[in-house]
């Protein structure tokens, strides 16, 4: 697919860019509390933005940062220049460049990408997941006590955060072997994916943490659906990415937190 070719050549370009500030280093600042961003972000959002529109004249962007196109374009890519800048800003290797391209509010293809590991994680609809070239799949764990749920939340004592805890004390108390939260999650997404976790939930993502995410999980035989069970949207929204196999397990603890 044409546009996953593009997706991986914007990525390696992005990391160029990520990789230099992660090691000279660069200077934070707040867009909100705790919602930190800096330069890298910036540049690898236009050098992003420089190759698909290379390839894409007429396509049209939402990024994070500075690309702000309706999220029902017919031909939309969506672009996490750093997902996981709190990770970045404190040198944790831990945060990925992500970009998804949707046709009339379909994803159809995915590219999350580790610009310090370097690890690939890709999908295209109807096609399955990937990752380091190497098929991906869900694990087939049936129960929760088998099992280990990834959960993300934003800074600060906000309503939703509350209901992460919990629904994180609900699933301890359910047997789940472990709750995470390693503050990226289109790597989230990749871990459910890979079969490291069952279940990863948020209660409140933008498209760009998710859009890629959600084909990853999907196409290596998982199932992504809001914090209610609905549909997802192209815009905000709560997540539940699972396994599939415990869907209906997680989703009860996950929609019972819902304020």
């Amino acid at each position: 697919m044409r546009q996953l070719a593009v997706a991986r050549h914007a990525a390696r370009t992005a990391s160029e860019v990520i990789n230099r500030y992660f090691r000279e280093g660069v200077e934070m600042r707040e867009k909100g509390p705790g919602d930190l961003v800096s330069a890298a972000d910036v540049d690898a959002e236009k050098a992003i933005a420089s190759v698909i529109h290379q390839a894409f004249p007429n396509d049209a962007i939402l990024g994070e940062e500075s690309h702000s196109a309706p999220a029902d374009s017919e031909r939309l890519w969506i672009v996490d220049p750093i997902d996981g800048t709190t990770n970045f800003a404190h040198q944790i290797p831990h945060f990925a460049v992500s970009i998804a391209y949707y046709e009339r509010g379909v994803p159809m293809c995915g590219l999350i990408h580790n610009p310090v590991t370097g690890d690939w994680y890709s999908a295209i609809k109807g096609e399955g997941a990937l990752v380091n070239g190497k098929k991906a799949r869900v694990n087939p764990h049936a129960t929760l006590n088998e099992t280990i749920v990834a959960m993300g939340f934003f800074p600060g004592m906000t309503p939703e955060t509350k209901a992460t805890f919990d629904a994180a004390q609900e699933f301890v108390r359910a047997g789940v072997h472990g709750v995470r939260r390693l503050g990226a999650a289109s790597l989230d997404f990749c871990n459910v994916g890979c079969g490291f976790y069952g279940a990863y939930f948020e209660y409140a993502l933008a498209p760009w943490d998710f859009a890629a995410g959600r084909l990853f999980v999907e196409e290596a035989g998982g199932k992504v659906t809001t914090a209610s069970g609905d549909p997802l949207p192209t815009g905000r929204s709560s997540i539940l990415a699972t396994n599939g196999i415990l869907h209906d397990a997680a989703l009860e603890i996950v929609r019972a937190q819902l304020r």
